[in-house]
């Protein structure tokens, strides 16, 4: 298996609590259909058989579509099903061990929640990092107070390495949160919760896109402009 890299768009993220009665499978479809390209398998209540069956399904599926798949916090289901990437969280276990377990050529994703926990992902090898909670949200029982845009500022300035930004984003903020740098976004419950969840999805990555391509012509413009000397 060839380490892949984190996919620009949006990254689907599931959980049950917030899918209006809808199967994992079900979900996972829908957000294929959808467009999306990378799939987090996160689902806290569940016993661990119930988990790894569900992860087979979903890698069957994630390879059907040419989709990654990424396990969150179980690096041993993650190694079961070969996955394309397990993500952990601050008390979870240390990258450097992860990366003894699954070798070199499995993705490894860190949430992080200040520049210090960031550095300390890169300067681990870990091959992305989530950037949030960006701002208030309800997903995560144990989840940290929000960061802001400040922090996300801080890694595009600062912190070479792939990344998704998660926390609270909405089709309301998701074009600030594009503005500020990223090129990654997780979106959980405004996905999940969606009567159509493949139409909210088309949506989105629509307005991904526009975004981007709306800053990449200003930041040709202005390259332009400098090097004419700036008399545009």
């Amino acid at each position: 298996m060839r380490k892949q890299r984190l996919p620009e768009g949006l990254y689907g993220i599931t959980g049950e609590n917030f899918s209006r009665g809808r199967t994992v499978d079900e979900v996972v479809t829908a957000m294929i259909k959808g467009g999306i390209r990378v799939i987090q398998y996160r689902e806290k209540d569940r016993g661990l058989r119930v988990k790894l069956e569900e992860c087979r399904r979903i890698r069957a599926l994630s390879q059907e579509h040419g989709v990654l798949f990424i396990v969150n916090d179980h690096v041993d289901l993650a190694m079961l099903v070969d996955a394309d990437g397990v993500h952990v969280g601050q008390d979870d276990l240390p990258v450097a061990d992860v990366r003894a377990l699954v070798g070199e050529e499995m993705m490894i994703g860190v949430s992080t929640h200040s520049l210090s926990q960031a550095r300390r992902a890169m300067a681990d090898g870990a091959d992305y990092i989530g950037v949030g909670p960006i701002y208030a949200t309800r997903t995560k029982n144990d989840g940290c107070d929000p960061v802001g845009l400040a922090y996300l500022d801080y890694v595009v300035r600062e912190i070479p390495l792939p990344f998704v930004a998660i926390g609270g984003i909405k089709v309301h903020n998701i074009e600030q949160v594009v503005r500020h740098g990223a090129k990654t976004v997780a979106l959980v419950t405004e996905i999940l919760g969606a009567e159509d969840i493949r139409a909210t999805v088309s949506e989105l990555t629509a307005i991904l896109k526009n975004q981007g391509n709306t800053q990449r012509h200003h930041a040709n413009y202005f390259t332009a402009a400098a090097g004419d000397g700036g008399t545009k």
